[in-house]
């Protein structure tokens, strides 16, 4: 019996080894685990799973085209604000346009003309006392 016990002891103890053995051999196609931690997600053992390890360009790629997206984005957005400031200083030059338009069409009417003529004593302009009158040239 004490030969087949040790034999049934070696035996167990064979099988004992070889599953351990092939449990390292096998560590890293190990399926992803249900209970992720944060010290495994930090340590990165979540990256030996079997999953990730055949999608991984996949996932390269996704990150990728979320970078662009990115990118895309803040591009715009610094575009839209470049937009928006031109937009504002457009509105304000319409405004100091049509103001000193304004200005102008004030300055020029007749009545203003005069009453600077009046105002101002060493002109030879003065208002004419007579209409116009139309000079008719014979053509030739």
């Amino acid at each position: 019996m004490e030969a087949t016990g040790e034999s049934l002891e070696s035996q167990e103890a064979r099988k004992e080894l070889k599953r351990i053995v092939e449990e390292i051999a096998r560590e890293d196609e190990r399926p992803m685990s249900s209970n992720f931690s944060l010290k495994k997600i930090l340590g990165g053992e979540f990256l030996q799973a079997k999953i990730i390890k055949q999608y991984k360009w996949l996932i390269v790629i996704i990150v990728g085209f979320m970078i662009v997206y990115v990118s895309n984005r803040y591009s715009c957005d610094q575009k839209r604000i470049q937009i928006s400031k031109l937009n504002k200083e457009l509105e304000e030059a319409k405004f100091r346009a049509m103001t000193t338009t304004s200005e102008l069409t004030k300055i020029s009417r007749e009545s203003n003309v005069l009453q600077m003529l009046q105002n101002c004593k060493d002109s030879v302009l003065h208002i004419p006392n007579q209409p116009p009158y139309i000079i008719n040239v014979p053509e030739q």
